[in-house]
């Protein structure tokens, strides 16, 4: 039997798990155990998962035996198996650093009780809406992700907390109903919501109608990935959660947006009719994004604007509509889900052991905490792109593509991205000058914090200490492991390039997706039907 066969493991297994620790919920040990091992047995599936596809097999899984267009499809490819085993990665990094967090402060900011079942259901929506063969499935899995992060976001019922939650489920509900709206339409024009038969029904459509369904859906998928002008909502919200929710939203939320607007634009809508808006919208997502990053003194709304900024680098990538442009935004992408957890979960810990999150109170954390330095210089300078890591070979593989596309738009963007990254650079250099390398004194307001003796490091002994100054080996292990993590794209960037670039090719090619869900006798439509091609 085919591996991909149990790709709905992928979702039913943290489903699964949610209801058992929930089941659990007075026994707290057994809860995280169950958490922990639920999700470490949804990797192992999802590892399993990328292998059998590494070479190009996509698969299909039809759910209770019904055939497409009429059934459920799951589809395995490349590009969804390696989303599906990064984002188990770092959730599964992030829910080990929760768990440390919780048993440090007694469950006080998270409860475990609610965090546990709430985290799994999270997890089961981002991986159905990584493996959706149709449009109305994958609606299901954007609400299943955005229900639980409604719970998750608000954790503690503090005023700031309820504010930011009320804003982001109404931006969250406008976007989603847009993206029902558009469906409805699709299903209208073509009886169909399957994604492999719409690639083929929708070619048959007048120009105006695929562009206003084309039109509807970037907008609803831009909404959620945080593209500028519709990424306003971000910095406000994703900051006042708990360190673990900010740093799984930062990492996944959006991406889960920006794999369905490279699945929608490269499987529905080939072509090029509308690159030209998103290259535009790329450049001013990367620009605006890093000058509201300049302006902040807290850390966490700096990472914020840089997270609404680098998604610019992936709509520049899909943009681009070449095998190298996609190739590099898909390696860019599991770049970033990395990068930007590892460092949110940094912040935690520095907001944990300096007493605030704010660059005017801190300072002279790295003599305070080495190691806790090292976790935030390694990913910070991932982030910037200095070499020889795998933000710059990100970047320089989407600057190669931006060159050999050779249009005014396609410069402008590259220059903008080499702008984009000193900027980031700039940032973090800033954040790392003022919270770790100058002295206590030096701070506009210092906490007292900052004044501890060197015996109260990361591992002394709790006696008598606040909890503020607490770093459990829990949290440190879990954030140096996925830093570590964010190492190994750089030293494995070879096969991950080469497995990027394949991804590429096949969803720019779309044979292989549609045959697998609809048969080796499916028609596929050539791309001179979409305004050229341009691929």
């Amino acid at each position: 039997m085919n591996i991909a066969s149990f790709a709905p493991l992928a979702v039913v297994l943290p489903i699964f798990g949610a209801a058992l620790a929930f089941l659990l919920i007075r026994h707290s040990r057994a809860q995280r155990a169950v958490s922990i091992a639920v999700l470490s047995l949804t990797l192992l599936l999802e590892c399993f998962l990328l292998a059998s596809v590494w070479d190009g097999g996509t698969a299909a899984v039809n759910l209770g035996g019904w055939l497409p267009p009429w059934g459920i499809t799951m589809v395995v490819d490349q590009f969804s198996s390696l989303m599906l085993v990064v984002s188990s990665a770092i959730s599964l990094a992030v829910l080990v650093y929760a768990t440390g967090q919780g048993m440090a402060d007694g469950d006080q900011d998270a409860p475990v009780s609610i965090f546990h079942p709430t985290y799994l259901i999270l997890v089961a929506g981002v991986s159905n809406a990584f493996l959706s063969g149709d449009l109305f499935n994958l609606y299901v899995g954007f609400e299943i992700l955005l229900t639980a992060s409604y719970v998750l976001m608000t954790l503690g019922g503090t005023g700031p907390r309820i504010r930011a939650g009320v804003t982001y489920v109404v931006v969250s509900v406008v976007s989603s109903v847009l993206f029902l709206i558009s469906i409805a339409m699709v299903y209208g024009a073509t009886g169909t919501v399957n994604m492999a038969d719409l690639a083929i029904k929708l070619a048959d459509l007048d120009e105006g109608t695929r562009t206003l369904l084309h039109v509807m859906l970037l907008v609803a998928f831009g909404i959620k990935a945080a593209v500028f002008p519709l990424s306003f909502w971000l910095p406000d919200s994703y900051p006042t959660a708990p360190a673990p929710v900010t740093a799984v939203f930062a990492g996944l939320l959006t991406k889960v947006g920006v794999y369905a607007m490279v699945r929608t634009e490269t499987l529905l809508f080939p072509g090029d009719s509308l690159n030209t808006p998103l290259m535009v919208a790329a450049l001013l997502t990367m620009v605006v994004g890093i000058l509201g990053a300049l302006a902040q003194s807290d850390i966490k709304r700096l990472l914020s604007f840089t997270l609404v900024s680098h998604i610019g680098y992936m709509v520049f990538g899909l943009a681009m509509s070449s095998v190298a442009g996609l190739g590099a935004a898909v390696f860019y992408v599991a770049h970033h889900i990395t990068i930007q957890t590892s460092l949110f979960l940094v912040t935690g810990l520095i907001e944990r052991r300096g007493g605030s999150s704010s660059v005017d109170r801190l300072a002279g954390l790295a003599k305070l905490s080495p190691m806790l330095a090292l976790l935030f210089f390694i990913p910070a300078m991932n982030l910037a792109g200095i070499p020889p890591f795998s933000g710059f070979l990100g970047k320089v593989g989407l600057i190669q593509a931006g060159i050999e596309l050779g249009t005014p738009l396609a410069y402008a963007l590259v220059i903008g991205g080499v702008v984009t990254s000193l900027l980031t650079l700039l940032a973090v250099a800033r954040v790392w000058n003022r919270a770790f390398w100058r002295k206590p004194s030096d701070a506009e307001h210092p906490d007292p914090v900052l004044l501890a003796k060197p015996e109260d490091s990361d591992t002394g002994s709790r006696a008598g200490r606040k909890n503020v100054t607490l770093l459990p080996r829990t949290m440190v292990g879990s954030t140096l492991g996925l830093v570590v993590l964010g190492v190994s794209l750089t030293v494995f960037a070879g096969p991950l390039f080469r497995l990027s670039d394949q991804a590429a090719h096949e969803m720019l090619d779309r044979s292989a997706y549609i045959q697998a869900v609809l048969g080796e006798d499916a028609p596929v439509p050539p791309l001179a039907l979409k305004d050229g091609g341009g691929k």
